[in-house]
């Protein structure tokens, strides 16, 4: 059997070395619609990871936001009827979106330094959809200090499509091994924290097959 090419670089230990300089931070949103210059941002989580000693991910605590919507923001209805939020609740809690941008950066910039990466880099379930409202909420604030890779991303849809044949986020996570309570989806936090598992899963899983291989082909680690 021929030996995979540079199979041996990649069984790095180090969170930084295992993307490339990236900080993987799992971003979901809830939000007033779909189009990201339009419709509010109501609210947002990000689940940044861990490493083991083995080289393997765990997620740790959601850091999150509840979202004033911007002024002249645009929300259909019917997205309240999915995601049951009430914009105009006081116990919310809502913050303004820069002060939901900073409570969130600080986190992600803390881990990309206690991780020695250069960047942060977003996944999501349809992460395109999470990556433009996060970015359109930074143009509007002006946010100078965004961590995140402004167009690049991992999308656990795709990944799940991969590794277990399911792209509905719910599908995907249950074919992974873990619960998914449909009456607490479309929360920012439980979508950010199943998405976080899903990833970390199929991550480790190929790092066992790496590692699988490594020890059968007999590889040398650098």
């Amino acid at each position: 059997m021929d030996k995979p090419e540079n199979l041996s670089n990649s069984m790095s230990n180090r969170l930084a070395d295992r993307f490339r300089g990236f900080l993987p931070v799992i971003v979901d949103v809830e939000t007033g619609g779909f189009d990201a210059e339009r419709d509010a941002l109501l609210e947002i989580a990000a689940v940044t990871l861990d490493m083991d000693a083995e080289g393997y991910l765990r997620p740790r605590p959601a850091v999150s936001a509840h979202v004033e919507p911007f002024p002249g923001a645009n929300i259909d209805p019917r997205a309240l009827e999915i995601t049951g939020i009430d914009p105009d609740n006081p116990l919310r809690g809502a913050l303004h979106e820069r002060a939901a941008l900073d409570h969130i950066f600080k986190e992600v910039r803390e881990r990309m330094r206690d991780a020695d990466c250069q960047r942060a880099i977003l996944v999501g379930h349809n992460a395109a959809f999470d990556l433009g409202f996060l970015n359109a909420a930074v143009r509007r604030v002006g946010h100078k200090r965004n961590p995140f890779h402004p167009f690049s991303c991992f999308d656990t849809a795709t990944l799940g499509g991969l590794a277990y044949g399911q792209t509905v986020l719910s599908k995907s996570v249950q074919a992974a091994g873990f619960l998914f309570d449909t009456r607490e989806a479309h929360s920012a936090i439980y979508d950010a924290d199943r998405t976080a598992e899903l990833f970390c899963t199929i991550v480790n899983r190929w790092r066992r097959l790496e590692t699988f291989e490594r020890e059968h082909i007999g590889l040398d680690v650098l």
